[in-house]
């Protein structure tokens, strides 16, 4: 249920600015943070790089779910990386969503 509330809001700021992607991720205290696709000419970052940079910079230091709503096929390598750099020992699952809400996979990172 927590988990599904990720990609209502990563959908919801995804539709709103019209990005390519949206992302949100909880940390170990339960707080969330959203993001969409950040594309600058001097800067580009995922939909998650953003979530998680809001999230450390917030003062998270552990992940404990995360949400991206995407057309692609699979999480990037680089952003696996990421998540499982903040996981837990439990690991933490990713909810990759289609723009409908949709989800059609969850990834379970350890």
């Amino acid at each position: 249920e927590e988990d599904r509330k990720l990609v209502t809001l990563a959908r919801s700021a995804r539709a709103r600015t019209g990005a390519v992607e949206g992302a949100a991720v909880r940390d170990q205290t339960g707080r969330t943070y959203v993001a969409t696709t950040v594309a600058l000419a001097s800067l580009r970052l995922s939909a998650l790089q953003a979530a998680v940079a809001a999230a450390v910079s917030s003062g998270a230091g552990r992940l404990e779910a995360a949400a991206v709503v995407t057309e692609a096929a699979v999480l990037d390598p680089a952003e696996r990386e990421l998540l499982v750099e903040l996981s837990g020992p439990a690991g933490l699952p990713v909810l990759r969503a289609d723009p409908s809400g949709a989800v059609r996979a969850v990834d379970a990172l350890a």
